[in-house]
């Protein structure tokens, strides 16, 4: 198994697909990461919400 690194708040704003699911993460302020799992509807409803901006 690889080692896992542990994630701080820096870096870029991450998502990826993991099995079904959509996964989000967001650096925060202060540290940390914002994980937001979506599935396929809520990911497109938030796309266009962003685009609405």
């Amino acid at each position: 198994m690889a080692a896992m690194k542990p994630r701080t708040g820096d870096g870029p704003m991450e998502v990826t697909k993991e099995g079904r699911c959509i996964v989000m993460r967001v650096p925060l302020e202060g540290g940390g990461r914002l994980v937001v799992e979506l599935n396929n509807e809520e990911a497109e409803t938030l796309g266009d919400a962003l685009k609405a901006i």
